[in-house]
């Protein structure tokens, strides 16, 4: 599998990814593209793989993304033992590798659980990302001594691209919630802002004094500031009736 695998790493997969990247509507859904995309650059015929992301963030571990159902399952498994090659693969960032579930001595009650699921062998691969946040590729066989030495170095390359990609997913995320918080943030000031015009031009007080009376009727009313303004602007408007004029 491996050299055309590594020949595709360097030429192809980078650009693949950055295009799912782009065509995903939020992470999550990158994270699910991202396992089938994987399950399928790891299979070869008469030998498919199952592929799982698991993440650790503020120390759970938790699996975000998976090939199929059953991929999930194997990956949930690991993270009700608490053990596991994934896990290890993040704690210790390195690569872990199972040529065989059933004399693998590490992990024993794990083994023996995806031994009874028709796993072979696994190959964890950590993915390094930004800050405290961890995350793993989870690959389960049916084969024993399924990766050859080849393999892993090609899977270490796929999750350097796939680390990057996620990075630049988890970018793009955290600029989109910084732009709907301040959308949001400045529907929200809209009325405020008018509402304390409205009330500085009919009580002669300085702004501090007009928000200062808004924030006393809101509590007064057991209202939320923004419903208060937006009585007071739709009362000058023609909007409603509403008494618009506050002492402070």
């Amino acid at each position: 599998m491996v050299a055309e695998a590594r020949h595709k790493v360097r030429e192809d997969i980078a650009a693949q990814l950055q295009e799912l990247v782009l065509e995903s509507v939020d992470v999550g859904h990158f994270l699910d593209v991202l396992a089938e995309f994987s399950c399928a650059f790891f299979s070869v015929p008469d030998s498919e793989v199952r592929c799982a992301f698991t993440v650790l963030r503020r120390k759970k571990a938790a699996t975000v993304a998976s090939s199929d159902a059953q991929a999930r399952v194997l990956d949930e498994i690991q993270l009700k033992f608490g053990e596991g090659p994934c896990l290890a693969a993040m704690k210790d960032m390195s690569t872990v590798y199972v040529a065989d579930v059933a004399s693998e001595s590490r992990w024993a009650n794990y083994m023996r659980a995806v031994a009874g699921q028709g796993v072979g062998s696994i190959l964890a691969v950590p993915l390094e990302l930004e800050g405290e946040t961890r995350a793993a590729l989870n690959i389960f066989a049916p084969q024993p001594h399924r990766f050859s030495a080849a393999d892993i170095a090609g899977g270490l390359e796929f999750a350097a691209q796939a680390s990057r990609s996620l990075r630049l997913a988890l970018r793009i995320a955290h600029l989109t919630e910084a732009r709907n918080d301040l959308a949001a943030a400045m529907q929200s000031r809209t009325p405020i802002d008018i509402a304390t015009g409205v009330i500085m031009a009919q009580n002669r007080c300085t702004q501090d004094s007009a928000l200062r009376i808004l924030k006393n009727a809101s509590s007064l009313r057991n209202l939320k500031l923004r419903d208060v303004a937006a009585a007071i602007v739709a009362s000058v408007s023609g909007d409603a009736v509403l008494a618009a004029h506050f002492d402070e």
